[in-house]
């Protein structure tokens, strides 16, 4: 399995006018599709305030769906992504929602296929730099400043154990830990900031531990 950064990075030249409403809305739809795992069929986006205002004019658009192909924010075939989409079948929603919301380039998709969805709001803050605010529910903190692991997995007595267990034995330390769960049970997020990035050969040991669901990684 390959795992991919969430936030990736930018190259030196990005597609679109806007730094915020474009290279960020690529790395909004690019963390989506990374935790999704794959590529979507189908995409519900609410846009709000900024966003929803300018999203055609600034390419908000094809920047979002251009991230959820998996497009690199430097990638020439960036602003044929809409074109590109409907090509493949994907079914594609854009909603101006009124919501009252804390930033006014955010953004919320709900991606899926046919078994499974996926949830996810971002902001784009400026400079193409984004944060993810919530995952499937789950309310995050994360920047992107720090490498990063995210961790789906079952609320279960040891998950959290095996893990830090696993990070300790490579030296890898922890500086920021959170963990959230819908219900006693039930699904939960782990979020590790961690002081160096996490190798692959890590991660699918993690991936490995005791009911672990799904990992997906940030770099600095």
């Amino acid at each position: 399995m390959k795992f991919n950064s969430v936030f990736d990075i930018i190259g030196p030249v990005m597609i679109g006018p806007s730094s915020s409403h474009t290279a960020g809305a690529a790395r909004i739809g690019k963390a989506a599709r990374n935790l999704f795992g794959l590529e979507p069929t189908w995409a519900k986006i609410h846009l709000y305030e900024s966003f929803a205002k300018t999203y055609k004019g600034h390419g908000t658009d094809f920047a979002l769906i251009g991230g959820l192909l998996g497009y690199e924010t430097d990638d020439p075939r960036m602003s044929k992504s809409l074109d590109t989409a409907k090509e493949k079948g994907i079914n594609i929603e854009f909603i101006e929602d009124p919501s009252a919301v804390d930033h006014p380039n955010t953004a919320r998709l709900i991606i899926g296929n046919d078994t499974d969805t996926l949830e996810l709001i971002g902001i784009s803050i400026g400079g193409g730099k984004v944060e993810i605010t919530e995952l499937n529910g789950f309310a995050l903190r994360l920047s992107g400043n720090h490498p990063a692991i995210l961790i789906m997995h079952n609320d279960r007595y040891g998950a959290i154990a095996s893990v830090t267990k696993i990070l300790a034995k490579h030296e890898i330390n922890i500086g920021h830990m959170e963990v959230n769960r819908k219900d006693v049970g039930k699904e939960a997020l782990m979020v590790i900031e961690v002081d160096q990035n996490v190798e692959d050969p890590i991660l699918r040991e993690l991936e490995d531990a005791q009911h672990i669901n799904q990992i997906a990684k940030i770099v600095s």
